[in-house]
């Protein structure tokens, strides 16, 4: 098993990083690792969560960075802060559901439930009775600052508490112009401090807090709706089952999730600048997506996958093989045969009409493939959703840095018009960004961090799938650009 924190830079510090094959071996059996790094330039909410299968959906947890001391937030001082984790709670064993569905080729079983800080809630029967809901205790005319971090496996989560406005304030563990949201967008792997102020004569003496998925899924998927309560006044649990709730947006509403992300937007002011890169040294486009392997290990005399094929996933048409011995310890003793292979395509190896008809063959190629970039390279990545096997929405994590999203859209990424539009001047700076169904989003961020670092998809059944790639950042000229040796305790393979 391997422990990660989500988000962190890790600047110099790649063998603390924490993803399985990729930045070390996993941690074996009665065997320990210390992570030691440092947190240069954030602030606000992150999270650490195991990074070997599917292990995370129970072992996780919040990190909270304050700001200097004697620094104030850059907006009205909470009367008290809390992380909700949301999450998604399983009957089965979670590595037995992924396991299965990886010897099957088909879709995994989906969730039970979606919980806050691991309580399902009133809806669920296993918990409706005995009361096992979280319960936020607030006082009147006070505000909270909720530290939300949607720690799900494979669902997006649309959340909202009943007659509250909420301020978002910060995401990703970057400050961000305030704006008010009745409704929350929050994907998996991302963090999003908001405001709640509490009314000063309230309507009601409780009120629903609601998460329930967003999704253009073609499979299967938790279509539950899970509850926390808001208390001014203590209930029972016999009351938890009748709060005022929110009306949500339906699950597919892909227009309401863009409006909501297209409001956010970094402080870009003198103490916390926007340093957008305003030029590009190297461009890539990626087709991200489903795709399909044949049929060639069957159970019952075929594959569960559409077709009869198993499913698998990709960009650039290259499923990601995990390797089986560390890439960044490779990389460190320039061991790179039969490793990985510095050969990761810019562009998809076939152009076709991405948001249109699928081409006819959907099968994927398979590789440890990474793309290699010189110390402070200038990198823009277009990330395009593709219709194959069904649009939908992927949120995009990448590790060791935070990226600018520069532009978002439906459709087709058109360079020659879209490029124009970009916002160089306070795009949001995000470590996870969702690719929007049946569009595209650009990122920008500055190679100045050494190592190998993984990118995928942070819905776990695409990134089991194989929806990944790694980025090898070279040394730079000077002491201090450079990758230090591994730690003595580092697990072996």
């Amino acid at each position: 098993m391997n422990a990660r924190r989500h988000g962190v830079r890790q600047l110099r510090s790649g063998w603390a990083d924490g993803p399985s094959y990729i930045t070390q071996c996993p941690i074996r059996p009665g065997q320990s690792y210390a992570y030691d790094f440092r947190i240069v330039g954030q602030r606000g909410t992150l999270w650490w969560h195991a990074h070997f299968s599917w292990l995370r959906a129970t072992l996780y947890g919040p990190l909270v960075i304050l700001p200097p001391r004697g620094v104030p937030y850059p907006f009205p001082k909470p009367d008290r802060e809390a992380p909700l984790m949301l999450g998604e709670w399983f009957n089965a064993d979670p590595e037995a559901v992924i396991k299965q569905a990886l010897r099957t080729g088909g879709g995994p079983n989906v969730s039970d439930a979606y919980t806050f800080n691991g309580l399902p809630g009133p809806t669920y029967n296993c918990s409706a009775a005995a009361g096992d809901a979280f319960r936020l205790r607030v006082r009147p005319g006070r505000t909270y600052m909720l530290r939300l971090v949607n720690a799900a496996l494979n669902d997006e989560l649309f959340f909202a508490v009943a007659n509250h406005t909420l301020t978002v304030v910060g995401a990703d563990a970057s400050y961000v112009k305030p704006f008010a949201a009745t409704t929350l967008v929050i994907s998996p792997g991302q963090t999003m401090d908001v405001l709640l102020a509490a009314a000063a004569s309230p309507p009601a003496p409780a009120f629903a807090i609601v998460v329930a998925p967003y999704t253009n899924t073609v499979g299967t998927f938790d279509n539950t709706t899970a509850v926390a309560a808001l208390e001014y006044a203590p209930q029972g649990a016999a009351a938890l089952r009748s709060l005022p709730a929110p009306a949500l947006p339906l699950y597919n509403d892909t227009g309401a999730v863009a409006n909501f992300s297209a409001k956010f937007r970094s402080l870009a002011s003198a103490r916390y600048p926007a340093r957008v890169p305003r030029s590009v040294d190297r461009r890539f486009f990626f087709a991200v997506g489903l795709g399909a392997d044949p049929c060639r290990s069957r159970v019952n005399g075929t594959c569960q996958g559409p077709n009869g094929t198993r499913f698998a996933a990709s960009m650039n048409n290259v499923s990601f093989t995990m390797p089986k011995t560390s890439l960044l310890q490779a990389h460190y003793q320039r061991r790179y045969g039969g490793v990985l292979m510095a050969n990761f395509p810019a562009a998809p190896p076939v152009l076709f009409n991405y948001t249109g008809a699928p081409p006819n063959n959907t099968f994927v190629t398979h590789g440890t493939r990474v793309v290699p970039l010189g110390f402070n390279t200038t990198v823009e990545v277009v990330l395009q959703d593709t219709s194959i096997l069904g649009a939908e929405s992927h949120p995009v994590h990448l590790h060791g840095y935070d990226f600018f999203v520069v532009g978002q859209g439906f459709g087709n990424y058109d360079a020659a018009n879209d490029t124009a539009r970009y916002n160089l001047v306070d795009p949001v700076q995000r470590n996870t960004v969702s690719v929007p169904t049946a569009g595209w989003v650009a990122i920008r961020f500055i190679a100045d961090n050494p190592g190998i670092w993984i990118m995928h998809c942070h819905l776990d059944v695409h990134l089991s799938w194989g929806l990944a790639m790694a980025w090898l950042v070279n040394d730079g000229p000077l002491p201090n650009q450079k990758l230090p040796p591994p730690p003595s305790d580092i697990p072996k393979c």
